[in-house]
């Protein structure tokens, strides 16, 4: 990383974690008078966008966004590659309001958390992983019915650029018992907002939205051969995806 690069670096860190306290106490105190839809839009969905914003003018992280005709008009579950933490701003700012899953502890942060648990998201206790699958199972159910898209990164974890991990069965199981498809996402924001460090470098994010896929029956066998499906699309993507990456650094000419 050059040198300008990492003083952008820098002054993108800076100003994302200041607008994260302010926006969080603000929200602590607002957000709790508003109805969800309208909290989801104050609290998340403005600030997210802000961050990948943040991320274009600062950092020079862009995006392009393909497969826009995939959306379907309902919420649904989400199934989405996970490399870095950009995709979790840029989904939570792209569909609303949308409840993910996050670890129990992040709810318990001071004002961020305070203000993170009053949007619904799906806490689980990723030490009890029978329990989290019932918790995800319960809440998922709840959060759909009630009008708002779940974001699932079925490998349970941030996975390298290059690297496939296996896909959990619980948003595809979520998503046959509620009797709704899935949304499958690859990216390589990975490879601009890498896992480990603090780097991040310039150039373009390729988003791809798959089609729809409905499961081909019920009961755990539909559960199965969903998620594979599901799995193989994506895996098909990135490889797509990263078969045509832009080199580290190198200038882009488009921007999202």
């Amino acid at each position: 990383m050059t040198t300008v690069q990492a003083i952008r670096t820098f002054f993108f860190y800076l100003l994302l974690s200041s607008s994260a306290f302010v926006w969080g106490t603000l929200s602590f105190f607002v957000a709790p008078f508003l109805p969800f839809r309208a909290r989801y839009r104050f609290v998340v969905w403005r600030w997210c966008r802000f961050a990948t914003w943040l991320a274009r003018v600062v950092a020079g992280v862009r995006y392009e966004v393909h497969g826009l005709e995939n959306v379907p008009a309902e919420p649904c579950v989400i199934l989405a590659k996970h490399q870095s933490t950009w995709e979790t701003f840029f989904l939570s700012g792209f569909f609303e309001p949308l409840s993910q899953v996050v670890k129990r502890e992040l709810l318990f942060v001071p004002f961020f958390g305070w203000a993170m648990a009053l949007l619904k998201p799906i806490a689980i206790d990723r030490n009890n992983p029978k329990a989290a699958l019932k918790q995800l199972a319960k809440q998922g159910d709840e959060r759909l019915k009630q009008g708002a898209w779940v974001l699932v990164f079925p490998e349970g974890t941030r996975v390298p650029v290059g690297q496939m991990g296996k896909f959990s069965r619980g948003g595809t199981a979520l998503a046959v018992n509620a009797g709704m498809p899935v949304l499958p996402i690859a990216h390589n924001a990975g490879s601009f907002w890498p896992k480990e460090g603090w780097a991040k470098y310039p150039g373009t994010i390729q988003v791809v939205i798959g089609p729809l896929m409905f499961a081909e029956g019920t009961g755990p066998r539909a559960i199965a051969e969903l998620n594979d499906r599901a799995h193989a699309w994506v895996e098909q993507a990135q490889r797509e995806i990263e078969g045509q990456q832009q080199p580290l650094d190198e200038p882009v000419s488009s921007q999202a």
